[in-house]
């Protein structure tokens, strides 16, 4: 057994690795359509992916989401001024293996059929059960209604990469039912089913050990950061560390 510690930035990347290597994304950017919902933890999985087929330079992360968490001293507003006040760029959409740039889920989710793949991040996430929450703003439902259309009507497969760090205690239900009870305020919350994927995942995905969390915490960049015990033969020891290692200098993602 090795203890590994993971930043939130470091856990980002390595959700983007394992996702890209997931044997449904692969196979559906072969033939398929994989579409990449827009998210800080998503830009992440959008280089990887797009890496692969040889488009990342034509990618910036800044504006690749639609709301995001800043500290409780920053106003709703900033988020666009601290990205530069640039525009939007869509999702990444990729069919058979080329981006459609400017596309949006909502351009393509009627088009999904089985064997194409949504990747949508997630807000609250419950180790024990492996299953994911996200938050709504939008009256609508948002990004993840329209998704849900096609996984539940179609059986387009859901993948959830979501950081460690999102940890919740609490039935996701339960907790959905309180905060969405009619006369509350702020966001509500919606469990959804699909295929969630964490760093735990990402590690076992990509060398093949076996993780768990035995710590959390830190100071100077390592807020949010978990500790976790890795296990499997030499081998996979080995890659492991190498992996680790070469994510290692991942930089926050900051605005």
């Amino acid at each position: 057994m090795k203890q590994i510690l993971l930043t939130v930035a470091m856990g980002k990347r390595l959700l983007g690795k394992a996702v890209a290597a997931h044997p449904a994304v692969v196979d559906a950017l072969r033939q398929g359509t994989v579409v990449i919902v827009a998210g800080t933890t998503n830009s992440y999985v959008a280089e990887e992916i797009l890496e692969s087929i040889g488009r990342k330079d034509k990618f910036d992360r800044l504006r690749f989401f639609r709301g995001i968490s800043l500290p409780p001293h920053y106003k709703t507003t900033d988020a666009g001024r601290l990205a530069g006040d640039s525009e939007f760029p869509g999702d990444v959409v990729i069919r058979d293996g080329l981006w459609l740039e400017g596309k949006t889920i909502n351009d393509v989710a009627a088009e999904l059929k089985e064997g194409d793949v949504i990747i949508k991040g997630a807000n609250a996430l419950d180790v024990f059960h492996k299953r994911a929450a996200i938050l709504v703003g939008n009256p609508q439902g948002g990004t993840i209604t329209v998704a849900l259309t096609a996984v539940a009507g179609r059986r387009v497969r859901l993948l959830i990469p979501i950081g460690l760090e999102k940890r919740i205690s609490g039935d996701l239900d339960e907790i959905a039912n309180k905060v969405n009870t009619p006369g509350n305020k702020g966001f509500r919350l919606l469990p959804v089913p699909g295929e969630v994927v964490t760093e735990i995942e990402a590690l076992k995905y990509l060398t093949g050990v076996k993780a768990e969390m035995i710590a959390a915490g830190g100071i100077s960049g390592a807020e949010g950061c978990v500790w976790l015990a890795i296990e499997g033969s030499p081998e996979q020891i080995q890659q492991a560390e190498k992996l680790i290692q070469s994510v290692s200098s991942e930089p926050p993602f900051i605005l």
